[in-house]
């Protein structure tokens, strides 16, 4: 029983590692794995449904270290090979990327936190459903076409991330905040929004790797400690086989991780996103097709 939850736990992380980082969204794809293979080492419902809640954001913190170690060098202040200007250069760098998550994190906070006063359900309770999910695949699918040919001939404003200015960092916070709805995709919302403000496909996609650190270690909390909070309130003692799972869960997400942005970045040189536009669209129609095999109906929660 305990081995068929951790090869589950493997195929998460191993999803969750390539999807994170490729504007296809990680959601979409999350749904239809746990359609198909839901975890199911506890006969508690409520904890499970607790717990893949939790886990959904844990692993992604596995993706999240990737970015940390693969960029380490760029990204830390402090390097004793670097000198006064470049450590100048990155303490400006994670203040446009802290610039950049502000509005996803106002507009997730103040949606969570509001949704769940006044209607019992946060966000994810309200949208994680498979028409919106669906919707959101096919809508960003058809936009990444779009821009894609509009900006065929058009050459970049903006060609490194060093080169972002404030101003350009919050607008594509704010397309950023898009993706609280599920299936959007965060990359896939911030490397749009990039793209229309003008950066290289490479400028945006590694802004939006960055952008991430912050915005999921702050996610990543909050859910950790609501699953705590949860497991407090109703008295409940994880089992070790949970923490198992998580631990599992987090090293394939991370590993994954590493190959998916290097790949990510070696595609962007050298193509455009259309060919991720048109996965998105077919995901969108394979999840909508789940969703009705499934319930005789498409979910709208």
């Amino acid at each position: 029983m305990i081995l068929i939850e951790c090869l589950k736990a493997i195929l998460y992380g191993i999803l969750e590692g390539i999807t994170e980082w490729l504007p296809i969204s990680s959601t979409g794809h999350l749904i239809l794995l746990e359609d198909l293979l839901p975890f199911a080492f506890s006969e508690n419902r409520d904890f499970l449904a607790e717990f893949s809640e939790m886990f959904r954001v844990v692993i992604q913190l596995g993706a999240i270290l990737a970015v940390v170690i693969l960029y380490f060098r760029r990204l830390c202040p402090f390097g004793k090979r670097k000198d006064v200007c470049e450590k100048k250069r990155t303490r400006s760098l994670w203040g446009r990327i802290f610039v950049a998550c502000f509005p996803a994190a106002l507009a997730g906070l103040l949606l969570d936190t509001l949704l769940e006063k006044y209607s019992g359900k946060d966000v994810d309770g309200w949208l994680y459903h498979t028409a919106v999910v669906a919707a959101m695949l096919i809508l960003y699918g058809v936009a990444f076409l779009l821009i894609e040919r509009k900006k065929k001939d058009t050459l970049p404003r903006v060609n490194a991330v060093e080169e972002i200015s404030p101003r350009t960092a919050f607008w594509i916070g704010c397309f950023q905040a898009l993706s609280i709805v599920p299936g959007t995709s965060r990359s896939g919302a911030t490397v749009l929004g990039a793209m229309l403000l003008g950066l290289s496909r490479t400028a945006g996609a590694e802004f939006s790797f960055f952008m991430a650190i912050p915005v999921m270690v702050g996610a990543g909390g909050i859910k950790t400690l609501g699953f705590f909070e949860w497991a407090w309130k109703e008295d409940f003692v994880v089992p070790p086989s949970a923490w198992l799972i998580l631990a599992i869960g987090f090293f394939v997400s991370f590993l994954v991780s590493v190959i998916a942005i290097r790949f990510l970045m070696d595609f962007v040189r050298k193509h455009s996103f259309a060919p991720f536009g048109v996965y998105r669209i077919c995901l969108g129609v394979l999840v909508l097709m789940v969703g009705f095999l499934r319930n005789g109906v498409v979910d709208y929660g």
